[in-house]
C-alpha cells in the first residue's frame, strides 16, 4: 500500500500539516524551515493534475526524471564520451580545433587512442622521401574562360553561415579573422549583413531559393538589387545553393517572432513577418535552365566566378546538369559539394540522419562525371562536409575534390561548446543565437585572431602531410593513396570502391557500369 506515490504523497501532504502545527507550538524559531514544505506539497499537487504520466504517478520525485534528462547531453560529453567517440565532433577533434585556435599546436602524448584495426578506419602511406611543399600551393584560382575577374582563393574556407544561423559578433569575428589569414567567408543563404561587412574580408554571397537580399517583395529574383551588391568589390564569388547536407530537398520557415529588425533589413523582408524559402527555385525549373541562370549571374556580377553547391541525390539529377553543361556551353567555375553529414542550425531530424550522399561517395562521383564530360579542369570542386584537421582536407582533395570548406571548425575557433542548443536561441556561448545578451559575452578582436589561427595552423598541417606522401603539390592526389580498413583482410587504397574514368569518356560512350542506367535518365531538360 504505501509503495504507491500518489499515496505516499496523500500521506507526506497530513504529516506537512500536522508538522506545521507542531513546530508552531513548541519551536516557533524554526518555522522558517517548515515554509519548504507546503512548496513541496503546491508541487505535488499542480503534478496530480498534470498531462504527465510520469508526473501524475510520481508527484515530486517526477521531476528528478526530467533534471536528469535535462543534463544528460552535458554528463555525456564531460564525463561518459571517450576522446573518439562524441558526434558530431568527437572531443578530440574539439581540442584540436581549440589548440590550434589559441595557438598552441596540436601535439599528444603516448600514441594514438584510436582503432586501427576499426571498420572503415583511413589513412595514409608516407613516403622514405618526404618534401617540402611550396607555400604557393596553399592557395588556387576558381575561374575558367568564361570567367573575367578570376579568384585567387585559400585550399580552406569558411563555409555557409547566416546572419540569423550566427550572431552578429560571431559573423564579424569569422570575418575579421578571414581578412587576418587571407581567405573567404561563405555568407550563408541569410544575405550581406553588416557583420559580414564590418572588417573587409573577402565574401563568397550564397544565394538560396528565397533569394535574400536581391528579392522582390514576392520573393522573386530582384536583377538590380543583386547586381548592386555582387559588384562590390569584398564579394569575390557567387553560389547559387541548390540543397544543404543537413536538409537536403527541404526549405525551410523564418518565423516571424525571430525576424528583428537587423534580419529584416539584411534579408530584405517584412518585420515580425513569418518567411518562407521553397524547396526550389523560382527561376528555373531544369538544369539547362539552372545554367543560364548562373549565367545570367556572372554577367550582372561583372565576371566573377559563379557555381552552385548541392547534397548529392538522385545520381541521374546530377548527370542531367552535366549534359545540360554539354548542351548550352555554359560551364559553370566551381560546385561545391555538401556531404550530408553536414550541419546546420535547426533541420528535420530525419532529413539529417536518412537523406542525401556522404561526402567520400559523393565527390568521386562528382569528379568522375566532369571528367566524364571533359569539364574536371574547367570546374573547381569545393568540399564542404566535416573538414576539421589537415588530415580532412588531404582525404577529401585525394577523393576528388581542389579545396575545402569548413563550417562548425569555425564556430569552435570562436567559442562553441557543441552544446546542441543552435535551433533554441540559447546558445550559450553567444556564437548561435539573436539573444543581446548572450552574443555580447564573444568578443570580436579575440575571437578573430583564433580564427585566424585555427586556420593558418590547419593549413601548415594539410601541407605537412602532403609533403609527408612525397609530393610536391596537393594537386597529385588521388584515391591511391587514402587507405581503408575492409571488414576482413588487409586495408586497400580507395581506387577499389569507385570507377576510374578517362577524361572525355562519356563523350565517346565509355560510361562505367555502375554510372551507366543514370547516364541514360539523364536529361537536360528535366531534373
Amino acid at each position: 500500500m504505501f509503495g504507491k506515490p500518489r499515496l505516499i504523497f496523500y500521506i507526506f501532504l497530513g504529516l506537512t500539516v500536522i508538522l506545521g502545527m507542531a513546530v508552531a507550538f513548541l519551536a516557533p524559531q524554526w518555522l522558517w524551515l517548515w515554509c519548504v514544505l507546503p512548496v513541496l506539497a503546491a508541487v505535488g499537487a499542480w503534478d496530480l493534475n498534470s498531462t504527465s504520466n510520469v508526473l501524475r504517478n510520481y508527484p515530486i520525485i517526477g521531476h528528478l526524471r526530467y533534471l536528469f534528462e535535462f543534463i544528460r547531453p552535458e554528463m555525456r560529453q564531460y564525463f561518459f564520451e571517450s576522446d573518439v567517440s562524441g558526434r558530431p565532433f568527437n572531443r578530440s577533434q574539439r581540442d584540436i580545433v581549440n589548440s590550434r585556435a589559441r595557438g598552441q599546436g596540436s601535439t599528444s602524448p603516448f600514441g594514438t587512442r584510436r582503432d586501427m584495426e576499426d571498420t572503415g578506419f583511413h589513412f595514409v602511406q608516407h613516403s622514405m622521401a618526404p618534401r617540402t611543399v611550396h607555400i604557393r600551393h596553399a592557395r588556387l584560382t576558381i575561374g575558367n574562360a568564361q570567367c573575367s575577374q578570376p579568384y585567387d582563393s585559400s585550399r580552406l574556407n569558411i563555409s555557409a553561415m547566416s546572419f540569423g544561423a550566427l550572431s552578429g559578433n560571431a559573423v564579424a569575428a569569422m570575418n575579421k579573422g578571414a581578412k587576418l589569414g587571407g581567405f573567404a567567408q561563405d555568407t550563408g543563404e541569410g544575405a550581406i549583413s553588416p557583420y559580414h561587412e564590418a572588417h573587409g574580408g573577402d565574401l563568397i554571397w550564397e544565394i538560396a531559393s528565397a533569394y535574400f537580399g536581391c528579392r522582390n517583395d514576392d520573393g522573386s529574383f530582384n536583377a538590380e538589387r543583386f547586381e548592386h551588391k555582387a559588384r562590390r568589390d569584398q564579394v569575390k564569388m557567387i553560389e547559387l545553393k541548390l540543397s544543404q547536407g543537413a536538409k537536403p530537398g527541404h526549405g525551410g520557415l523564418l518565423p516571424g517572432t525571430k525576424v528583428n529588425r537587423e534580419i529584416a533589413s539584411t534579408r530584405e523582408i517584412p518585420i515580425g513577418k513569418d518567411c518562407a524559402s521553397p524547396g526550389t527555385h523560382p527561376e528555373f525549373d531544369s538544369p539547362a535552365g539552372m545554367l543560364r541562370f548562373l549565367q545570367r549571374l556572372r554577367d550582372l556580377s561583372g565576371g566573377k566566378p559563379v557555381g552552385f553547391k548541392l547534397c548529392v541525390g538522385r545520381r541521374h539529377e546530377f548527370m542531367a546538369v552535366c549534359k545540360a553543361m554539354l548542351d548550352t556551353g555554359i560551364v559553370p567555375d566551381f560546385i561545391t559539394v555538401d556531404g550530408a553529414e553536414g550541419g546546420t542550425g535547426a533541420a528535420p531530424t530525419e532529413f539529417s540522419d536518412f537523406i542525401g550522399t556522404y561526402i567520400n561517395e559523393a565527390l568521386p562521383f562528382v569528379h568522375n562525371c566532369l571528367r566524364g564530360i571533359g569539364k574536371r579542369d574547367d570546374i573547381t570542386v569545393i568540399a564542404s562536409g566535416k573538414v576539421a584537421m589537415g588530415f580532412d582536407m588531404v582525404e577529401k582533395i585525394a577523393l576528388g575534390a581542389d579545396m575545402c570548406n569548413a563550417a562548425r571548425p569555425f564556430m569552435f575557433s570562436v567559442g562553441c561548446i557543441q552544446a546542441l542548443r543552435c535551433h533554441t536561441n540559447t546558445c550559450p556561448t553567444g556564437v548561435a543565437t539573436q539573444d543581446p545578451a548572450r552574443s555580447r559575452s564573444l568578443d570580436v578582436d579575440t575571437k578573430a585572431d583564433r580564427v585566424h589561427n585555427y586556420h593558418k595552423a590547419t593549413i601548415a598541417s594539410f601541407m605537412d602531410i602532403v609533403g609527408t606522401l612525397g609530393l610536391e603539390s596537393p594537386d597529385a592526389l588521388g584515391p591511391q593513396h587514402i587507405f581503408r580498413r575492409s571488414q576482413k583482410g588487409p586495408s586497400r587504397p580507395c581506387t577499389f570502391l569507385h570507377p576510374q574514368v578517362d577524361s572525355g569518356a562519356f563523350l565517346r560512350d565509355d560510361v562505367p557500369v555502375e554510372y551507366a542506367d543514370a547516364w541514360q535518365l539523364a536529361h537536360a531538360d528535366h531534373f
